[in-house]
């Protein structure tokens, strides 16, 4: 039989896959067990999305009614006031609540995710140096963002075609290669660069148009009742198969993503209002999706925030809450400011919303140009919050996480003295090792790179590689290339060696990692970090040292202690409730990752002389070490010293200009 498409029951379709993907995404975040890939949730938003706005241009077209200004302000209706009421809220208790730097960053995020280019800024940010996720109170709008500027650019597509072949034959050719295109695209892009493939329009585009591909195909496939609820059921099942399967170690979205995307367009073709799509739960849900998604993740990153997520109670408490507050925004915001907009004319309707954006927009711009406006709390509470700002003024010039040759920059005098080289824990160092100089005319030239232990013949496992950005990361050929100019050098100028060697080996400590991974290996890649790894990465450490040492003076800085947490956040938040203690690790737990590279670098001393700075001498007492020092930090996230933190190591240092 000819499918009839029932209005009625796409509303029940659209509504339970809108119930599952948003309870998929919220169980994601806040860490409920079995949902790991819940992110496929924003998927399935995706497909509804291009089905729903191809369906409205298509008609229009059909009726020859169709306005593409009135589209526009009938999607600002629908997404626009919950948007600005969050954003607004944000504000007004990050004035209360919110230390200067996380002021700054919700004020910035805000105007990207007004004006639906936040996918573009959290691409931009995504990276080495980028702030954790779970403090970005406005991350989840980079989906909204994409899906704004795909509503953008359809509706003129589909005019375009319509004008030059009218009728749905010409579009679903249209669509169908659109498809093909981006869906290229993503999984071209997505192993070598997958942030933007993650982020970006061009390689989730095709998601939305699949969508978009079922509209057009559902007045002309001919399928039986049993066929689609087999497809139906069948759809439903693997949507639940990806939440399961699939995990944060996961690239996404890639050609994996297919699974999601196609399972969601067997629902929305069966059209059978199923049990579960059809249930009141299923559309209680669903016509809250938006305002449920649109608060979970600022109650998420509350949670986060003051370091309540490893509490079920609060977390249980947390998923109510955000029932709740979907469950009010969904009546008091969506429905009536849409009746309400409705009521006005298209030009009235944009010229409100706009007023409203202008509302929010300014006091958000004057929060950014003021650095989050400082004075609002202790002034101890936000100097210590600051911290996170003290690192090298030129760190991003100087410390690459691209291509392959440094910029060797020069710190202090122009007469090269001193090479410091390894990865960002030796560009951390800089400033105390700068300090330690006795004399104006020393210079103290940096070769490192981000992620990169310098230890010759190390290389970059395939995964590490995608976690840094794609081919562009290329810590293997800037190991040779320091490597050959430093054959280069004058034999007189000595090298000090500074690496984040338990990060290479295990990952990182701020991470909760199920099995430790390592993220570089000699002779084979370890899927997991092994007592041979570990002895093979300690023989490479010691033999690296002692080729460098055969021909000059070569300095190993023992391992800095990581904390595992960032602390200048911690501290300063800490501070906000009346915990003034410093913050720090015990020497038992720093051993426990370093252990071994410290056997590695004794053997270095031991065989070839190579001479060994000991930070923990500086930054550890009593058992401890410490991650701050009188209420100031020491770092300015979690394992990289500050500007201030670098020039307790001075002392230190100041053997390395003694040396002959």
């Amino acid at each position: 039989m000819t499918q009839s498409p029932s209005s009625a029951r796409f509303r029940s379709d659209i509504n339970g896959l809108r119930a599952w993907a948003v309870v998929a995404v919220v169980c994601y975040h806040f860490g409920v067990p079995g949902f790991e890939g819940g992110f496929i949730g924003v998927d399935v938003f995706f497909v509804i999305s291009g089905f729903l706005m191809t369906g409205l241009v298509i008609k229009g077209l059909e009726l020859n009614s169709f306005s593409v200004f009135s589209f526009y302000v009938a999607r600002a209706r629908r997404i626009v006031p919950a948007l600005i009421l969050l954003c607004a809220v944000l504000l007004v208790f990050g004035w209360f609540l919110l230390l200067p730097p996380d002021f700054k960053l919700v004020s910035a995020h805000t105007i990207y995710a007004l004006t639906f280019l936040s996918n573009v800024k959290f691409w931009q940010e995504a990276g080495y140096f980028d702030v954790a996720s779970h403090d970005k109170w406005l991350l989840h709008t980079w989906s909204l963002s994409v899906e704004w500027q795909f509503y953008l650019i359809l509706p003129l597509l589909l005019i375009a075609v319509w004008r030059l072949h009218p009728g749905r034959i010409a579009q679903t050719w249209v669509v169908g290669v659109g498809v093909a295109l981006s869906l290229a695209l993503s999984v071209f892009v997505t192993p070598e660069h997958p942030s933007a493939a993650f982020y970006m329009l061009h390689t989730r585009a095709w998601e939305m148009l699949c969508g978009g591909l079922v509209f057009l195909l559902t007045n002309d496939l001919k399928l039986s009742i049993r066929l689609r609820h087999v497809l139906g059921w069948a759809g439903l099942l693997l949507i639940t198969l990806a939440v399961f399967l699939f995990s944060t170690e996961t690239t996404w979205p890639g050609w994996r993503a297919i699974l999601p995307v196609s399972a969601t367009m067997l629902v929305l073709l069966a059209n059978i209002n199923s049990l579960w799509t059809g249930s009141f739960i299923s559309q209680w849900l669903g016509t809250r999706s938006y305002s449920l998604y649109l608060w979970h993740w600022p109650v998420v990153v509350g949670l986060a925030y003051w370091d309540f997520k490893q509490s079920t109670f609060v977390i249980t408490f947390s998923l109510l809450f955000t029932a709740f507050i979907g469950h009010y925004s969904y009546l008091w915001i969506e429905v009536n400011s849409r009746q309400w907009l409705n009521g006005k004319s298209n030009v009235v309707a944009g010229v409100v919303l706009f007023t409203f954006f202008v509302f929010i927009a300014i006091p958000a711009t004057m929060i950014w140009q003021s650095s989050g406006v400082s004075n609002r709390f202790n002034v101890n509470t936000e100097l210590a919050a600051n911290e996170v700002k003290n690192f090298n003024s030129r760190r991003n010039e100087c410390h690459p996480n691209t291509g392959i040759a440094s910029p060797t920059c020069v710190f202090g005098g122009d007469a090269w003295k001193v090479i410091v080289i390894g990865d960002s824990h030796a560009a951390a160092l800089i400033g105390g090792l700068v300090a330690s100089s006795p004399s104006n005319d020393a210079g103290v030239v940096q070769w490192t790179y981000s992620s990169c232990p310098f230890v010759l013949t190390l290389k970059i496992t395939p995964d590490a590689v995608l976690k840094m950005g794609g081919i562009d990361y290329r810590c293997d050929d800037f190991i040779l290339w320091t490597a050959d100019q430093l054959s280069k050098l004058p034999l007189n100028i000595p090298i000090v060696i500074v690496n984040r060697y338990a990060g290479a080996a295990f990952g990182g400590n701020e991470e909760v990692l199920e099995v430790a991974k390592p993220g570089v290996y000699f002779s084979k890649v370890y899927p997991s970090t092994t007592p041979a790894f570990l002895q093979e990465f300690a023989q490479r450490i010691t033999q690296s040292a002692c080729q460098l040492a055969k021909t000059r003076t070569v300095y190993m800085v023992r391992p800095i202690p990581e904390m595992g947490f960032n602390v200048p956040k911690t501290l300063s938040r800490r501070m906000m409730l009346g915990m003034n203690a410093d913050l720090f690790i015990t020497m038992d737990d720093y051993k426990k990752r370093n252990l071994w590279a410290w056997r590695a670098m004794d053997a270095a001393h031991d065989q070839c002389g190579v001479k060994i700075l000991d930070p923990t001498a500086y930054l550890c007492s009593n058992d401890r070490c410490y991650g701050s020092k009188n209420g100031r930090p020491l770092y300015y996230d979690d394992d990289h010293l500050s500007e201030f933190g670098n020039k307790l190591l001075s002392p230190m240092f100041a053997e390395v200009f003694k040396a002959p």
